[in-house]
Formats: structure tokens, C-alpha cells, sequence
């Protein structure tokens, strides 16, 4: 089977899943073990029915220091921007209930973990592109595991109006772009976000580092967007919401010299 259909088929198991967690009646944890349960078997069935290839070619072992580098890398890059927003005084910030901030992350990650991170990046910077990559360059599998990953929300709705109009559930009309989320801003950050995801996969070569890094960005995000128990925040300007797609790009230039100095130091073990 050829690469390009096998990239669509991955595509498309990751917008069965989402869509039909999103149709699903429940919520919260629920409908992300949904999404888990769906996603996860299908691309490990077709990695090894279809592909008739090892699922350890995905870089799926688990690996403690390169989820650390995740966090640590995406954590940094967005203190450095939210701070310097911050000082500028585009954002302002409320007394910190360390408590709650701690019981939300943690709600946060496990819902995150099971409906984003886990199937999102198992399905896309693991099946897809390791598929792709076997056809191309890695640039040119980048851009496409990118484009494929940008339209898989879109579809995920297809998915979701179906199902729910095959239960007799009302439910939101397809779209490009998630339910609440303004295209013309979600789609270019979305892109960005892919962009980053691959870099970070190139460079350590584990999906867990892409893991640690979709989390920290969706909990980064949440808490600047004032939607974290135990962090109030006033954005005063809208140019504070800059400090997101800043954070990627510092997150992109700190793997690429991860990557290059990665390199550097295997040519000179070499010689």
C-alpha cells in the first residue's frame, strides 16, 4: 500500500476517534478514553497488518529523560515569553492558589494525555510521518504530516455530526475548526504547533518528548488563557496572547540546537 494512503488512513483513524468521543454523551475523562481506546489499537493494528512493520520504528519506548527534556525545553521557552508579557504589562496576575493550580494541572493532563497528546501524537508524528518519511525528505514529510494534522479537527466534526445525528442528538454543524475556536487565528497557531511537534520528534527521536510538549502546551495555554483553577489572570491587551505562538518558536530553536549539537557530538564520538 502506498505511503500517501497509509498517511490518510492514520489520519482518518485519529478523526474516527476524536469524533466519536465528541459524540459520545460524556465528557471529561470519559470521552478521552474514548478517544484513546479508538485511536491506539486501530494505529497499532495497521503499523503491524497494513504496514507489516515494528511498532518500535514509531519511537514509542518509553523514555523518562526525553519526556523531561519536553517539559523542561516547552516550560522554559513559555516562562521566558509569559514573563516578558508580563513585565510589559500586557498580562496581570492574581495570588496563586498553589493547591488548586496543582489539582487542576494534574486533572488537566490526564484528560489531556488520553484525548491530545497520546493519540494525536501515536497517530500523526509517529504513524504518519514515519510513513512519509519513507517517501521523502524529512521537509517534505514534515509539510505534509503538518497539512494532514491541520484538517483532522475539521474532520473529526464530519465525524461527530454524523454520529450524533445517528443517535438523534442535536449537535454543532461541521467545521474547519473546533467548536469556539476562530479559524483564521486556531489554523495558522495549529500549524506552528505541528511544526514545532516534528522538530522536537526529529531531534530526540522519541514520540514521548512530543507528548511532554503537546502537555505543557495545553496546560501553558489553559493557564494563560485563564481557564486554571488557582492562577487568576487579567489579559490587559491582546498582544499578551502573543507570548503563545513566541514560546513555539523559542521551543523550535532550542531542539534544533538540541539536534545540532546532538549531531556535533556523534561525528566527534566518531572520529
Amino acid at each position: 500500500m502506498h505511503p500517501y494512503f497509509r498517511a490518510l488512513l492514520g489520519t482518518a483513524v485519529f478523526a474516527l476517534a476524536l469524533g466519536v468521543a465528541g459524540a459520545s454523551g460524556v465528557g471529561g475523562l470519559g470521552a478521552a478514553l474514548v478517544c484513546s481506546a479508538i485511536a491506539v489499537p486501530l494505529i497499532v493494528l495497521l503499523r503491524k497488518r497494513v504496514d507489516r512493520q515494528p511498532l518500535s520504528d514509531l519511537d514509542v519506548r518509553w523514555s523518562a529523560r526525553s519526556f523531561g527534556l519536553g517539559v523542561l525545553v516547552t516550560a522554559s521557552a513559555a516562562t521566558i515569553t509569559i514573563g516578558t508579557a508580563t513585565a510589559l504589562g500586557l498580562l496581570r496576575w492574581g495570588p496563586v492558589d498553589l493547591l488548586a493550580l496543582v489539582g487542576f494541572l494534574g486533572t488537566n493532563a490526564l484528560i489531556a494525555f488520553a484525548l491530545e497528546a497520546l493519540p494525536e501524537e501515536l497517530a500523526f508524528r509517529g504513524y504518519v510521518f514515519q510513513n512519509l518519511r519513507s517517501r521523502h525528505r524529512p521537509g517534505w514529510a514534515m509539510f505534509f504530516t503538518t497539512a494532514l494534522f491541520m484538517i483532522a479537527p475539521g474532520l473529526s466534526t464530519v465525524v461527530s455530526f454524523g454520529v450524533s445525528t445517528l443517535l438523534g442528538r442535536s449537535a454543532q454543524p461541521p467545521s474547519i475548526a473546533p467548536v469556539g475556536e476562530e479559524p483564521v487565528s486556531y489554523l495558522p497557531l495549529l500549524a506552528l504547533f505541528g511544526y514545532t511537534l516534528l522538530v522536537a520528534r526529529i531531534a530526540t527521536g522519541s514520540l514521548w518528548t512530543n507528548i511532554a510538549l503537546h502537555l505543557t502546551f495545553l496546560s501553558v495555554n489553559r493557564i494563560v488563557l485563564g481557564r486554571a483553577s488557582g492562577a487568576p489572570v487579567e489579559i490587559l491587551a491582546p498582544e499578551a496572547l502573543l507570548a503563545v505562538p513566541a514560546y513555539l518558536v523559542l521551543t523550535v530553536v532550542a531542539f534544533k540546537l538540541i539536534a545540532r549539537y546532538s549531531t556535533t557530538s556523534s561525528a566527534s564520538l566518531r572520529k
